[in-house]
């Protein structure tokens, strides 16, 4: 079977989804991959990105302004439900026995990971695919101080809005690219969210060593 890139690129393909539920479609798609373990798979960033755009050219008939207060809103929202729902499942994972799936060591290198990069996590981490989902279910069972996690998650959430949504909107100013919208969505995708990938996955497998010698 021949590869279609074109597969692919559907994957990021949010217009007709957009144009069909607008503005509130991509509240909710910001709301729950920040909030629904259930939602990680969605890729956000191609729907803030294209909201940007669809503000430019029109076709959501709202200010940028109001785009990326309203997206901000959703964000933080999402962080404390996820939150919340991880302050409430923690109990019951730290009394669950080790199995094949779960380890009681996950918990104790997430715990290392949020003390020592709390602010990365929470901040450069809604950047991340995944990790924007379950970041803040760990910070909950963790119990990180809320005060904090809800600074840090809305440092984080006009960051990663604003960087996204604005870079959609400065593309749709520009119609001659229009054309090459799902290249510029993957490739904005993959330079912010590799690099990053990489280090906390570097320092996830260090922590988890230091643990091991210490138990």
């Amino acid at each position: 079977m021949i590869f279609n890139i074109h597969n692919l690129l559907s994957v990021f393909d949010a217009e007709a989804l957009i144009q069909y539920g607008g503005l509130l479609l991509v509240f909710l798609v910001v709301y729950g991959t920040t909030g629904l373990f259930f939602c990680f798979f969605i890729p956000t960033g191609a729907f803030t990105f294209t909201a940007g755009i669809y503000t430019a050219t029109g076709v959501l008939p709202y200010n940028i302004v109001t785009v990326c207060i309203l997206l901000v809103i959703a964000s933080v929202s999402g962080n404390i439900t996820g939150y919340w729902f991880g302050k409430k499942t923690g109990p019951i994972l730290y009394k669950r026995e080790d199995s094949r799936f779960f380890k009681h060591q996950h918990l104790t290198t997430a715990k290392s990971f949020y003390e020592k990069y709390g602010w990365l996590a929470l901040s450069l981490g809604l950047f991340l695919p995944v990790i924007r989902t379950f970041s803040p279910i760990v910070s909950g069972i963790i119990k990180l101080d809320f005060r904090r996690f809800l600074l840090l998650t809305f440092l984080g959430s006009v960051l990663w809005i604003v960087s996204f949504t604005l870079a959609g909107y400065a593309i749709g100013r520009i119609p001659a690219l229009k054309p090459w919208l799902n290249y510029f969505v993957i490739g904005f995708l993959v330079l912010v969210t590799i690099p990053l990938i990489i280090w906390v996955r570097k320092e996830l497998i260090k922590l988890k060593k230091e643990n091991s010698l210490k138990s």
